[in-house]
């Protein structure tokens, strides 16, 4: 059977929209995995300070004489961990880690002294916080949502009091 010449006019101006419906799937999914690379791009980043933290606070664990030394041996370890993959263009900052007891809330002050005991109230926490800023100059531009503009990672340990 062969087709009539109605059928064939009704084909070829048909043609066309097919390019259309291409152009919209193709916008649609190419947003869609655009998106995906944005937001995987922020989660490692997110996930390496997070890591970098979470190994200060580890390194003040590890016996040293004073708190002080603590402090200084977890920022370094804090920031040996987050340098070798951060961006040049990103601002890293590690504070010196806090130290403060658990039960109060009082913390170290820098030529101050703290008392970590074994009780429950003398318990002491360090916290270490990695931020990262300028993360626009990192980031693939992407208008529709909000990336945020600093990342920061935070992680915490008891210390134990005999120890020191």
């Amino acid at each position: 059977m062969r087709p009539s010449p109605l059928s064939r006019s009704k084909a070829r101006h048909q043609r066309g929209v097919y390019a259309i419906e291409y152009a919209m799937a193709f916008l649609l999914f190419f947003g869609l995995i655009y998106a995906i690379i944005c937001y995987s791009i922020v989660f490692t980043f997110r996930f390496g300070l997070q890591n970098a933290a979470e190994d200060g606070a580890r390194a003040a664990l590890r016996h040293q004489a004073t708190l002080a030394a603590r402090q200084l041996k977890a920022q370094q370890v804090a920031q040996d961990r987050s340098l070798p993959w951060k961006p040049a263009a990103a601002v890293l900052t590690i504070p010196l880690p806090d130290v403060c007891q658990s039960d109060t809330g009082t913390c170290l002050q820098p030529e101050g002294t703290l008392v970590c005991g074994t009780t429950w109230a003398q318990r002491c926490q360090v916290s270490v916080s990695v931020r990262m800023s300028d993360l626009h100059k990192v980031l693939p531009p992407f208008p529709a949502f909000a990336l945020p503009d600093e990342l920061i990672g935070r992680a915490s340990v008891l210390l134990d009091g005999s120890a020191l």
